[in-house]
């Protein structure tokens, strides 16, 4: 017989708060788990493996619409590799191209650091770069 987690023990388990596991179920990402008399909730070990797996999504930076789909052809035994691969290499696109604008920002404030005396002077490159009209990007 399967042992069956309260909330809290399914947070444990899966690392997430039990806000997140609510939140989780109420967006449709996780199976409503069956309540006891008292209400509570009680989860299997299918419901802490989809704890798990929105989990990993989200720490690899998956959106909650993404892992949703992800759920579902998880779910699906008849699914096709290649819809999985075009999802991650779809979100592969968008982390590189963060990863490029994070990049330029560096760079950016490398430079008005760079240009900033730090010392007991009021003048700021910093603070005038900001304030100034073009943009620094």
């Amino acid at each position: 017989m399967t042992k069956l987690l309260t909330i809290g023990e399914a947070a444990k388990a899966s690392g997430l708060s039990a806000k997140m596991i609510r939140h989780y179920e109420q967006s449709g990402l996780l199976d409503t788990p069956p309540r006891t008399e008292a209400g509570y909730r009680l989860y299997n070990t299918q419901q802490l493996r989809q704890l798990n797996f929105i989990r990993r999504g989200r720490q690899l930076g998956f959106s909650l619409e993404e892992i949703h789909s992800l759920l579902n052809l998880w779910r699906d035994p008849g699914r096709e590799s290649r819809e999985v691969k075009h999802i991650a290499e779809k979100h592969l696109q968008d982390v590189a191209q963060k990863i490029a604008e994070l990049q330029q920002i560096q760079g950016v404030l490398e430079k008005l650091a760079n240009q900033c005396c730090g010392n007991s002077n009021p003048d700021c490159a910093i603070l005038d770069s900001l304030a100034g009209p073009e943009s620094m990007v």
